[in-house]
């Protein structure tokens, strides 16, 4: 893993990743209980050099509380219309990418989209518990929104009228507003 950090919560940090081929790629974030160790990347220079000679700078910190999972996925998820999350121990192979639509009694309610960018038509529940990772504003999210749009009418199922779900709603911003030549201080370069 490759990137910035932009913040650090008591639960999660928040990076900037630089893809393989270097370029800024989204965010992510990370439980910090799951780090088991950073370190400066042995080639930073390179990607740094190659970044500037491209014209990509550090990208400004979203708008996300990293304080607790409920509220970092409630808050990514008005900023930004699809989120991935991970599962690791579950399975580390796969990812669930869609938008979220409530948040509560320690699941999160994902309506998710599948790889040919087509929406499901019910949302699927996920414990909190045991999210590990939740990326958004990356290239893969940003092309299944392009291609697949915001969800059809009366697809978000019925979570919205659960007592103690917080809703999620998508505030109409997308991840295109995050600047991608912000000019922000550098943050920390890590693998």
């Amino acid at each position: 893993m490759r990137g910035y950090v932009l913040d650090v919560g008591p639960k999660f940090f928040l990076l900037s990743l630089v893809s393989d081929r270097i370029w800024f790629d989204g965010f992510e974030c990370v439980r910090v209980s799951d780090v088991i160790a950073i370190k400066p990347d042995p080639y930073a220079d390179f990607a740094e050099r190659a970044l500037k000679k491209r014209g990509e700078r550090v990208p400004k910190k979203p708008r996300v509380d990293l304080e607790r999972i409920e509220a970092l996925l409630l808050s990514a998820s008005r900023a930004f219309p699809l989120l991935a999350i991970h599962l690791e121990q579950a399975d580390p192979d796969v990812c669930w990418i869609g938008r979220v639509r409530g948040v509560g009694r320690g699941r999160v309610s994902l309506l998710e989209i599948n790889p040919d960018a087509r929406w499901d038509q019910e949302p699927r529940e996920h414990r909190l518990s045991k999210i590990t990772r939740v990326n958004f504003a990356g290239d893969y999210e940003n092309a299944l929104h392009l291609v697949g749009g915001d969800p059809p009418a009366g697809s978000s199922g019925d979570v919205m009228n659960r007592p103690g779900v917080k809703r999620a709603p998508f505030d109409g911003r997308s991840s295109e507003t995050v600047p991608r030549v912000a000019r922000r201080k550098r943050g920390v370069p890590v693998v």
